[in-house]
C-alpha cells in the first residue's frame, strides 16, 4: 500500500532533499546537489518566490520506506497577471512502481483543481532560472548540476498517467577547438563601432555587482516572449545574486554597454562543478567548499548559463562581441570543452547563434501537460 505524507518539518524536508541519494546511488551519471542548498530552495524565509508562489510537497511511502516525491507549486505572478491558470510541479522523483507515480501526481491535480486551475506542467521549478524537463536521451552523459537527472523509465509513467508532451528541449556541447575566431573577430569590431558598444572585462566579483540588476532587467526583456516566462522582481534579483553570482568567476560573466553604460548584452557562463560535486556528495563541510574552489580556479569544461541581448539589439550582432570576449578568456585558461543549458527546441534564434561552434545534441528533456 502506498501512502503519502505532507512535508511539514526540517526532519521531513531533509528526507525530501536526499531521496534522490538512495533513488540514484548506483548510478555513475547522476550529479548530487548540495543539500543545504536545497534546503534553502523551499525555505521560506530564505527565497523570495514564496512572496510570489506557494509550494506543498509531499514524500510516498510503501512498506515505511519513501519511494517517491512531488514538489506541487503555483506562481501566483503566472496566475494572477498573465493568467496562465496552471499547476506546476517539479523535485519528481519515483521508483519505478506506476502505484507510486500516480498518487503523486493525482495529489498535484487534487491541489490544482482545489484552486480552479486548468492544468498541471512539469517537471518545472519556480521560475526560469530553476531546472526544467524529464530527461528523455542522454541517459549516459553526466548530468550538469543546473539541471535535473532522471531514469530513463520515468518517460513510460507520465505517458500512463496521461500526459502529452507540453514543451522539448535540447542540451548540447562542442569542444573549444570548433571555436574559429574568424566567424566574430572582424565582425564584433565593426558592430562595436557601428553601435558604438564596449564590452566590460571583470576581475572581481565586486565589480560585476552594479551590473547585475540591470542584467536581470535585460533577462526579463529578452526572455519575455518564450513561453511560460515569469519575470524576476526586485526582491527576487537580490536572491539569485547572493545564490549564484558568488559561484561564477568574474572574468566569466560578459556585458556589453552603449554609450550611456546601458547593458544591451549579457552572458554568464560557469565552470563544470560536477566532478567536485560528486565529491562533495551534497555536503558544503568540512571539505565541500574545497572541490568548489579547485573546480572553479582549475575546471577545464564550461556550461553556458544564460545569453540574453536586448530585443533593440537583437539580429545586430552583439553575440558576436560576447563570444570574442569569451574566445580570450576560454584561449587563456585552456578550456576544453562548452556546454549549453537546456534550450527549448523552437527557440530558433538562440539555436542560429551557435551554429557556426557545430554543437552536437547530448541530451534532449521535455514537460509534460494534463489537462484538468
Amino acid at each position: 500500500m502506498i501512502t503519502l505524507k505532507e512535508v511539514k518539518n526540517k526532519k521531513d524536508l531533509k528526507a525530501f532533499v536526499k531521496f534522490p541519494f538512495t533513488l540514484y546511488k548506483d548510478c555513475e551519471y547522476w550529479t548530487p546537489p548540495i543539500i543545504s542548498q536545497e534546503m534553502n530552495t523551499f525555505n521560506k524565509n530564505e527565497n523570495p518566490v514564496f512572496q510570489d508562489a506557494e509550494a506543498q510537497l509531499f514524500l510516498a511511502y510503501k512498506n515505511n520506506a519513501i519511494v517517491g516525491r512531488i514538489a506541487a507549486i503555483t506562481n501566483n505572478l503566472e496566475i494572477e497577471d498573465q493568467n496562465i491558470k496552471k499547476m506546476r510541479f517539479g523535485w519528481f522523483d519515483f521508483i519505478d512502481d506506476l502505484e507510486v507515480s500516480k498518487i503523486l501526481l493525482d495529489k498535484v491535480a487534487e491541489i490544482g483543481k482545489s484552486k480552479n486551475l486548468e492544468y498541471t506542467e512539469g517537471p518545472v521549478g519556480f521560475s526560469n532560472l530553476d531546472k526544467v524537463g524529464v530527461m528523455t536521451e542522454g541517459f549516459d552523459s553526466t548530468a550538469p548540476m543546473v539541471t535535473w537527472y532522471n531514469h530513463a523509465y520515468y518517460v513510460k509513467h507520465y505517458e500512463a498517467a496521461g500526459y502529452e508532451i507540453e514543451k522539448s528541449y535540447s542540451e548540447s556541447r562542442f569542444p573549444f577547438e570548433n571555436v574559429k575566431p574568424e566567424f566574430f573577430k572582424k565582425a564584433q569590431e565593426l558592430i562595436k563601432r557601428r553601435y558604438q558598444l564596449t564590452a566590460l572585462k571583470f576581475t572581481k566579483t565586486s565589480e560585476v555587482m552594479p551590473y547585475v540588476d540591470k542584467m536581470f532587467d535585460l533577462f526579463n526583456a529578452s526572455y519575455a516572449s518564450l513561453s511560460s516566462f515569469v519575470a524576476i522582481n526586485d526582491i527576487q534579483k537580490a536572491y539569485f545574486k547572493k545564490k549564484f553570482i558568488s559561484f561564477v568567476n568574474p572574468e566569466y560573466i560578459k556585458f556589453v554597454v552603449d554609450k550611456n553604460d546601458e547593458l544591451v548584452g549579457f552572458a554568464i557562463v560557469m565552470p563544470a562543478f560536477t566532478t567536485a560535486l560528486k565529491k562533495m556528495n551534497g555536503k558544503l563541510f568540512p571539505f565541500g567548499f574545497r572541490h568548489i574552489l579547485n573546480a572553479k580556479k582549475n575546471s577545464k569544461d564550461v556550461i553556458f548559463y544564460l545569453i540574453g541581448i536586448h530585443p533593440d539589439y537583437q539580429n545586430k550582432g552583439v553575440h558576436a562581441v560576447i563570444f570574442n570576449e569569451y574566445y580570450e578568456t576560454f584561449k587563456e585558461k585552456g578550456i576544453q570543452t562548452c556546454f549549453r543549458t537546456p534550450e527549448l527546441e523552437d527557440n530558433h534564434a538562440i539555436h542560429q547563434i551557435w551554429k557556426h561552434f557545430d554543437p552536437v545534441v547530448y541530451k534532449r528533456r521535455k514537460t509534460y501537460k494534463k489537462l484538468l
